[in-house]
């Protein structure tokens, strides 16, 4: 199991703290210290697609024009890692992204 997102992110903490409670072993890869790679990236996209990846409430989102966020690309998200939502969760062939009790529930 693998978590990508932000070390300071408070959704990926909450997440972090869940999966500790619950004494699951992941995997975690901070996007700003460990950039994902364009495959890692793209295997991303083809299993959940671009409108459950991208945060558009983010500030990174929001600062875009209106042309850049009609054309989101893997160049522009790897240059701009913090449009991915967070939480990332990579449990095998299954990706989940956010973090609810829940969803999380649901996955262990």
């Amino acid at each position: 199991m693998k978590m990508y997102g932000i070390k300071n992110c408070d959704s990926v903490k909450k997440a972090q703290k869940f999966l500790q409670a619950q004494d699951i072993d992941f995997e975690f890869i901070d996007f700003r210290q460990n950039p994902i790679d364009e495959q890692t990236l793209q295997g991303f996209v083809d299993v959940i697609g671009w409108d459950k990846l991208i945060n558009k409430r983010s500030t990174t989102y929001r600062n875009f024009s209106d042309a850049e966020k009609q054309n989101i690309t893997l160049a522009l998200t790897l240059k701009n890692p913090t449009l991915i939502k967070r939480p990332v969760l990579v449990t095998g062939d299954d990706i989940t992204v956010g973090f609810s009790e829940k969803l999380y529930s649901d996955l262990i």
